[in-house]
């Protein structure tokens, strides 16, 4: 059985420096406002390190984060998140994607992603990846892990994603050829596939064309982050249900807006010609200071 460990959100805290009059005119602004009147002391870093720390101990094969690693898209963030992503896991056992807060307001490549390089890379791109560059394959055992980025900035107010029909048409190759290779399709994007999940204004706009690529290709598994609770939506495939998992962020205590953190470990294996996941819930018990299973079960 291959396991993966999916986690997203984590809003790294990061000690900005003031803000530019460039930053006090933009959409940055809304975010720090936001920060500032709370959000900041519902992400909790302790929280996260606690997170890293169960995740290592259940010794997962593949980590995945579905984005939303920085706050306010600023250039030291993504530099510190690259040190930060180093710290507990390599390039081959980790894969993330972007979320709306790592697209806040347009940052140039160098200056942002091109600090997650190795972890955003498909196995057959070169060390000259870029944002157009989506979605990318990783192989790992017998489980293809395809990312997608639905990241991109958006007006004040405004949460939302997109894919767009290039990246939606290489989707659809990458389903087909992973399928012929009899690869286990694990799709992961920020925003969640389903209808209902967030509202409007923070949705994936083209989910619809992304149900259709899944109804007419299939998949095995689709992972988002992005919503503030634990989410099981499953969409229609070509030969039945694909399950649909979202988790909350990894480093939020409890409150009236979030379920509080939470990850998933994932396990997949072919049987008897059938692919079969196993999922096991973890998430953050405040009365007990620790992570502790919630649930779990199987899907055929």
């Amino acid at each position: 059985m291959f396991r993966l460990a999916h986690f997203s959100d984590p809003h790294l805290h990061f000690a900005a420096a003031p803000p530019t009059l460039a930053e006090r005119l933009s959409k940055r602004s809304l975010s720090r406002w936001s920060w500032a009147r709370g959000r900041g002391a519902l992400q909790r870093p302790e929280l996260l390190a606690a997170a890293v720390a169960d995740i290592q101990a259940h010794a997962p094969d593949h980590w995945l984060c579905s984005g939303d690693i920085t706050n306010l898209s600023l250039p030291g963030e993504f530099a510190a998140a690259g040190r930060w992503l180093a710290s507990f896991a390599s390039p081959e056992t980790l894969s993330i994607v972007p979320g709306n807060h790592d697209a806040l307001v347009p940052v140039p490549w160098a200056e942002s992603w091109a600090h997650w390089q190795p972890w955003l890379r498909g196995d057959d791109q070169t060390a000259s990846v870029s944002a157009s560059q989506f979605p990318y394959r990783r192989v790992r055992g017998e489980v293809a892990i395809i990312g997608l980025s639905s990241a991109l900035p958006t007006p004040p107010g405004f949460a939302s994603g997109r894919l767009g029909a290039v990246q939606l048409d290489a989707l659809a190759e990458l389903l087909r050829s992973s399928q012929r290779d009899g690869l286990a399709r694990v799709v992961m994007l920020h925003h969640p596939p389903a209808d209902g999940v967030v509202r409007r204004r923070k949705a994936l706009d083209d989910r619809a064309a992304l149900r259709a690529v899944i109804a007419r290709c299939g998949a095995e598994l689709l992972l988002h982050g992005h919503s503030r609770d634990a989410r099981f939506d499953p969409i229609r495939g070509p030969d039945g249900l694909v399950p649909v998992l979202g988790v909350p962020s990894i480093s939020a205590i409890p409150n009236p807006k979030d379920e509080g953190a939470r990850w998933n470990l994932i396990g997949i294996e072919r049987v008897t010609g059938r692919w079969t996941i196993e999922v096991t819930a973890r998430r953050w018990l405040p009365a007990a200071a620790a992570f502790v299973t919630a649930a779990h079960y199987r899907i055929v």
